[in-house]
């Protein structure tokens, strides 16, 4: 028996998300049809984590336990992206990993991404890829919003009402913020996340940067531990998972 981690990149617009799904086609499905036309063998993946519907990944990791040594590495990438190109899906890496591996429960870290386009006209290159956003955002104010979502904290705030976690304290890495002639990103590095939590916190951020909320209103939701308190989520077009340590 082999254990092997491959290293996935997907456009998630058109999929229910990266978990299997009664109700659509999911990433983690067509994922698994092309490992058993390559493999000619059922195979289950594990993913490092589940990106909900419309969420975008640059680094997504799943591994996959099979009773095939695979030898050519490069025949198994190109022969697993013949299946995947159509559906805007790319297997970038493989590597065996010892049989204890688990690609959720082996992260250390991981990093999330996320994209804001600040400007009046409408998006046409990145259009689904990022969030539009017209009002002028205040840098500095979302800077200053970001630094107090470092360390660690009880989320509750940001997280969705049908997540699963056992406890919501997390511990945030610092937050890094680009803006290139308006294009922003985000990014946020913890163990684990909550479920929605990034885009509930950039939610607020977008509240607290664009003037709509004070500092006060935002350390106030933060505190308050009241998901009734958050800002509405940011939308799931501007995510990217962006990498995961292990």
């Amino acid at each position: 028996m082999f254990n092997y981690l491959i290293k996935i990149e997907y456009d998630g617009t058109n999929f229910v998300g990266w978990q299997s799904q009664k109700n659509g086609r999911s990433i983690q499905d067509s994922v698994e049809k092309a490992l058993k036309k390559v493999l000619k063998n059922k195979i289950k993946i594990v993913g490092s984590g589940r990106t909900d519907k419309g969420v975008h990944a640059l680094s997504q990791f799943a591994n996959f336990k099979s009773t095939i040594k695979i030898n050519d590495k490069n025949f198994f990438l190109n022969s697993m992206n013949f299946f995947l190109k159509k559906k805007l899906i790319s297997i970038l890496d493989l590597k065996t990993k010892d049989m204890g591996f688990h690609s959720r429960f082996s992260a250390k870290l991981r990093t999330y991404e996320y994209l804001i386009i600040n400007r009046q006209g409408n998006l046409a290159i990145d259009k689904d890829k990022a969030w539009h956003v017209k009002k002028k955002i205040n840098l500095k104010l979302m800077k200053n919003g970001a630094k107090l979502l470092e360390g660690t904290h009880d989320f509750s705030t940001f997280r969705a009402s049908t997540c699963s976690a056992k406890s919501p304290i997390k511990k945030m890495h610092p937050i890094k913020i680009i803006n290139v002639n308006g294009k922003i990103k985000i990014r946020f590095t913890s163990k684990s996340f909550l479920q929605n939590q990034v885009r509930s916190m950039v939610g607020c951020l977008k509240y607290l940067s664009t003037c709509k909320w004070s500092i006060t209103d935002f350390k106030k939701a933060l505190a308050s531990k009241k998901r009734s308190l958050c800002a509405p989520p940011a939308p799931a077009c501007g995510l990217y998972l962006f990498d995961v340590k292990y």
